[in-house]
């Protein structure tokens, strides 16, 4: 299977439609999901969090409370689910900022857009300078100008 070709030093996050309910109750499924979810749990969700425990992944979906709008990944009439997820290693947890549903009018299809904010801390660069010194031009003003003329006369060539 493709998960075992994944190696433990790269971070793994996958999204979908995976047509499963995961439920609103955590039912021994503690270690992969919280209790913030949406609906009954089916067998497609079962199947779904079977998965996340084997891999050692959480439903980032399930990790943060949000509003029903904002749970709700399809709707058809007055039938309303969530059936779209994103799953991440445990040790990713702290990459992830949000994940919610955009509720529009504007989609036309019944699902709605499901949105995971990450933050990555990468390693910041130092810049070293090379070659000459720039000069700040901007800075010689009138009063800087004769401060520089008497330190240069001072000091001398």
């Amino acid at each position: 299977m493709i998960m075992h070709d994944v190696p433990r030093s790269e971070k793994l996050f996958i999204g979908g439609d995976f047509n499963g309910h995961i439920g609103g109750d955590s039912g021994g499924y503690e270690s992969a999901r919280e209790g913030f979810s949406f609906g009954v749990r089916n067998s497609g969700g079962v199947a779904i969090l079977d998965f996340a425990i084997a891999y050692d992944l959480l439903v980032v979906n399930s990790l943060l409370k949000k509003k029903e709008d904002h749970l709700v990944t399809f709707t058809s009439g007055s039938f309303k689910t969530q059936i779209d997820f994103f799953l991440t290693r445990a040790d990713s947890r702290r990459s992830c900022r949000d994940c919610k549903v955009i509720p529009s009018e504007f989609v036309r299809s019944q699902h709605r857009l499901l949105v995971l904010d990450l933050e990555f801390n990468g390693v910041k660069w130092k810049r070293t300078s090379v070659g000459d010194l720039r000069v700040k031009w901007w800075n010689l003003t009138k009063e800087n100008a004769t401060k520089l003329s008497a330190r240069i006369t001072e000091e001398g060539a």
